[in-house]
């Protein structure tokens, strides 16, 4: 089975070289967050094992002296790999006294499969302490090539293999089912994952009795990736009341399973109070070709907006937008809060949307795309042109990180 460098190796390297911060990295499970730390430390402690557990129990200190971090060590600074250690209730205040306790002695990685940010349990305040890297699937960038971007967001067009780019669309970019590439395999891995998001992770932030319903809604939400998200007609699908939707609609958010686009208004207010659109992370489950197709885009668009913000480049946000005719385009990517480039997603076809112009040029976005999933990869940079143009999204994947 063909191995494939992950360009968070990079990031992390990179860090680590840098930065005194912790990192966090976060992500949905399965996405390779353990496989990084491990990499990347030299002493790993897993809050899912019983003798880990009880070491982290022992206090800082006492875990420390076991690691061999409880003094200066001469030569490379030792790495120190907490995993899935937001499981801990008390994780805050543990990681702080042992980051501010033995700093100076090595470096420290933390991973979960949840939004760090939702476990708020207590403990002093983190600032200052951390560094936050979230991690993504695969995508056709990282394996174009695993550099990360140093100074410009946007490199050259760079074509990936056939069969990755047919594995990417049927199998999706969680590492595991697309490096392995079978059907029977994939089917296991996604019932084995679902259930434990269901029994362990939806567990650990919802009421136990309300497990069966909010596996209801995740299953339903399966099947509208792409669409408007109506919590009003969700809670009347399944009889419970609207604030109640979008609790768990935030909980399966926080742990990865979707996320929301707003559309985009001068007025962050104005967003906020519009609907969202709903997208899945796994595009490879999505039976309809169009959402499937949208989804993918939707979701490399996603993680190159998150790598360009964490890794430090900017302020960078992903958006709808919808004119006051209810003219639609797929995606918008601000820069600094200020409209960057327009993407509409298309499985075939290649009339370049009227809408895509009128838009653009209402908004004053430098860059409008139609991105067509089924045309070959093309060595040619659209974000030399100022005009909607017709991209493959071989083509315009590749330039995202």
């Amino acid at each position: 089975m063909k191995t494939y460098k992950r360009v968070y190796s990079t990031i992390i390297a990179d860090h680590l070289a840098k930065y005194r911060q912790m990192i966090f990295l976060s992500g949905p499970r399965q996405v390779g967050k353990t496989t990084l730390a491990t990499e990347s430390a030299g002493a790993y402690v897993s809050w899912d094992k019983e003798k880990d557990r009880q070491l982290v129990l022992s206090g800082a200190d006492a875990l420390a002296e076991k690691l061999g971090v409880s003094s200066p060590s001469v030569g490379q600074m030792p790495v120190v790999a907490f995993d899935e250690i937001h499981r801990y209730s008390k994780w805050k205040t543990f990681l702080k006294g042992f980051f501010d306790s033995f700093e100076r002695n090595c470096r420290v990685i933390a991973t979960g499969s949840a939004r760090m940010d939702v476990y708020k349990r207590g403990g002093d305040s983190m600032m200052g302490r951390y560094f936050p890297y979230r991690v993504h699937p695969f995508s056709v960038g990282e394996l174009a090539s695993p550099a990360i971007p140093m100074t410009d967001e946007i490199r050259n067009p760079l074509p990936i293999e056939d069969d990755d780019w047919r594995a990417l669309l049927r199998f999706g970019g969680f590492p595991e089912p697309f490096a392995t590439r079978d059907v029977r395999f994939q089917i296991k891995w996604q019932r084995l994952r679902s259930e434990q998001f269901l029994r362990e992770d939806i567990r650990d932030l919802t009421r136990t009795t309300e497990l069966d319903l909010v596996g209801h809604l995740a299953k339903m939400l399966a099947n509208r990736s792409g669409e408007m998200l109506v919590c009003a007609s969700l809670a009347r699908e399944i009889n419970v009341s609207e604030p109640t939707v979008k609790k768990w609609i935030s909980v399966l958010k926080s742990l990865y399973y979707g996320f929301e686009i707003r559309p985009w208004f001068k007025n962050i207010e104005n967003s906020l109070r519009k609907t969202a659109k709903w997208y899945l992370r796994d595009w490879s489950g999505i039976e309809d070709e169009g959402k499937r197709n949208e989804t993918m885009v939707a979701c490399h668009i996603l993680k190159a907006v998150e790598m360009w913000t964490d890794i430090g480049l900017g302020d960078y946000a992903l958006y709808y937008i919808r004119d006051k005719q209810k003219h639609e385009v797929d995606f918008l990517v601000t820069k600094d809060r200020k409209p960057w480039f327009l993407v509409e997603a298309k499985s075939s076809e290649k009339s370049i949307s009227p809408v895509l112009g009128r838009i653009q040029s209402a908004i004053g976005a430098r860059h409008a795309f139609q991105v067509v999933v089924d045309m070959p990869f093309a060595n040619a940079n659209p974000f030399d042109c100022n005009h909607p143009v017709v991209v493959p999204a071989r083509t315009f994947l590749s330039q995202l990180p």
